[in-house]
């Protein structure tokens, strides 16, 4: 199989272990920064190019795309799906996921479990925004924010008024959430793919800190996941289209409810803390699902 990883960076621990898994089960991979690439667009024809050189001979990419560039990314993605290159995550499904509202939306819909959440422009009424999601204490979120930030606990009403406010005074958007007290300023990532949940781990911020992001100085732990909670994180998968995904959830006294759900999940921290071999399991998908896409062995990229 021909393979490309689509990531800025070569040198990243995912992209690394990704590279690593494919050529141990003897696959053809190349690492592509899809920052550099660009596409030509003519009747009847979709080139992908890096530098002067077309993109051709793939049958499979592994988008691993950062949220700063989010629509180039989901435009490359794009023009390989138009050319019928099988991909582990659709540029639709790319775009769900990084909108925090519409994945919201979607998994609310979709009856997943997730903390109450509110959004709105600029609300006469405050306190009656705060009050709708259970009061105070509060969490608010910036829809732009990424690895933890951008995320305020509020403890009290007073003090969620004024963060509320001041985020409209500088014409952010925001969501706001309840605060899951008994999640105890821990999470649970687990990792899915293909349908089935291959690995999980308890992530607890560090002291004081209710962020349970390892960026933010958590740790992380083993962890085994009542069936309730790899369905949800399966079910939270399924709703935005992700056939790889880290789903971010809380234990809380009804049940686990979805934080987010991650379309190009970092590696580093589940395989080092649950010592699964998550990038091997990634390509294993490849391996069954890219011949059952419509373009293998018929139009390759640049033909």
């Amino acid at each position: 199989m021909n393979l490309v990883i689509l990531s800025a960076n070569k040198n990243l621990y995912s992209t690394r272990r990704l590279v690593e898994a494919a050529e141990a089960r003897g696959h053809n991979v190349s690492v592509i920064n899809h920052t550099r690439t660009y596409v030509v667009m003519e009747s009847g024809n979709l080139n992908i190019y890096y530098g002067d050189h077309v993109i051709q001979e793939v049958d499979a990419i592994i988008p691993r795309i950062g949220a700063s560039v989010t629509y180039y990314g989901s435009a490359m993605i794009r023009q390989f799906e138009m050319r019928q290159v099988f991909t582990t995550v659709s540029s639709l499904a790319l775009g769900r996921s990084r909108d925090k509202l519409r994945a919201t939306q979607i998994l609310a819909k979709h009856g997943v479990g997730i903390p109450k959440t509110a959004f709105a422009k600029q609300p006469n009424d405050v306190e009656s925004l705060i009050k709708q999601v259970g009061g105070a204490p509060l969490i608010v979120k910036l829809l732009e924010g990424t690895q933890g930030l951008g995320v305020v606990l509020a403890e009290t009403r007073k003090a969620a008024k004024s963060v509320i406010e001041a985020f409209y005074g500088l014409n952010a958007n925001i969501l706001v959430q309840e605060f899951i007290e008994e999640a105890g300023g821990a999470d649970i990532r687990a990792i899915v793919v293909g349908g089935k949940v291959v690995a999980a781990y308890k992530r607890q911020g560090k002291e004081g800190e209710f962020r349970s992001n390892i960026h933010r100085g958590g740790s992380g732990t083993p962890i085994k996941l009542k069936k309730a909670e790899k369905d949800m994180a399966v079910k939270a998968a399924r709703a935005l289209g992700l056939h790889v995904a880290g789903v971010d959830m809380l234990q809380s006294a009804r049940g686990p409810l979805i934080l987010e759900v991650n379309s190009s999940p970092g590696l580093r921290g589940v395989e080092t803390t649950t010592n699964i071999d998550v990038a091997s399991e990634i390509i294993k998908y490849v391996e069954d699902n890219y011949t059952k896409s419509p373009g293998h062995k018929k139009d390759k990229v640049g033909a």
